[in-house]
């Protein structure tokens, strides 16, 4: 499922135009972002927990030449999946 087949399926979930249903959509995925960027996480009971993972900075290779590279810090971020979510998918 793409961005716009949930688009569409939340519009016709809730009753609501296409437009309606994007701008909602749109307006739940920059909460999530605005909140991570922060560094804070976001729990949806049920659903999972949305987190932001600090990397430290390492020393990697480069597969092709072999050559040793410096990989700078650097933050991730990680979901994990709520018990609702999991039992729905098993």
């Amino acid at each position: 499922m793409n961005k716009s087949e949930l688009i569409e399926a939340v519009a016709t979930s809730a009753n609501l135009t296409k437009a309606d249903a994007g701008r909602a959509v749109d307006a739940v995925f920059n909460a999530i972002e605005n909140a991570m960027s922060r560094g804070d996480s976001v729990s949806l009971i049920g659903f999972g927990t949305f987190s932001v993972s600090d990397r430290a900075a390492r020393t990697g290779r480069n597969p092709r030449t072999g050559e040793t590279i410096q990989i700078a810090a650097s933050r991730a971020a990680k979901f994990k999946a709520g018990k609702g979510l999991k039992d729905a998918i098993n």
